[in-house]
């Protein structure tokens, strides 16, 4: 666990106990410690179930996140619900969504390199109170963060990578997926059956893993794979 020896309640909210005193202690931290924090109106740690198996990662919230301080609620969250919907996961319910970067910037833009590392000790408290089965990363951002050595050099790409698992050493017992992420497919609707592929391949590793532990497995919903916009 990280600490700072010159801020204490940064500690304190690394230091809690459960994942509700995580969230009650960060969101009453009035965190500095990058330059987004003076541009927004609400930290957004999350949104879902803390008990789900599922936790969806993403890049920065935005300004409909930030107003309401909730992860995911804008179109490209609709679109998300829709998407996890298609295979019987109600996102509420089932999963659980946060964001490499908490607070959002004065411009929608991605988070530098010391914006995240100065947040990331929050997203891996919070891997480490939630315990995951599986971790979806949505786009190349999330997967720079948490799986850096799959997505540095000339020969990354993201084509490649989307919806391939693999394991990270720094969380044993945790398959990872990289999806695309749903803003892109916003921009690129032509992408949408290679992400249905993507997300069956999930599908069946849920499907497989209820099997051999005999999870509670919610019925496959009978919606279709959201049309492109």
């Amino acid at each position: 666990m990280e600490f700072d020896l010159f801020d204490a309640s940064y500690n304190t909210v690394l230091a809690a106990p459960s994942y509700a005193e995580f969230c009650a202690r960060l969101t009453g931290y009035n965190c500095q410690r990058c330059p987004r924090g003076s541009a927004r109106t609400h930290i957004v740690i999350d949104r879902g179930n803390p008990a789900a198996r599922v936790l969806i990662v993403s890049e920065r919230p935005g300004d409909n996140e930030d107003v309401q301080g909730r992860a995911f609620v804008g179109r490209s969250g609709e679109l998300l619900d829709r998407i996890m919907a298609s295979i019987g996961l109600d996102t509420n319910r089932d999963t659980l969504i946060a964001n490499i970067v908490k607070c959002k910037a004065e411009v929608d833009r991605a988070p530098t390199t010391p914006e995240a590392e100065a947040c990331l000790p929050y997203l891996r408290r919070q891997i480490e109170l939630v315990r995951p089965q599986v971790i979806l990363l949505l786009g190349a951002v999330a997967l720079k963060y948490l799986a850096p050595s799959r997505a540095r050099g000339e020969e990354f790409s993201m084509e490649r990578e989307a919806g391939q698992f693999f394991t990270v050493a720094e969380h044993p017992g945790v398959q990872f997926m990289v999806l695309y992420h749903p803003a892109f497919l916003l921009r690129d609707p032509t992408k949408k059956a290679v992400m249905w592929e993507h997300v069956k391949r999930l599908r069946a590793l849920l499907a497989g893993h209820d099997a051999v532990f005999g999870a509670h497995v919610s019925a496959v919903s009978q919606t279709r794979f959201p049309p492109a916009p």
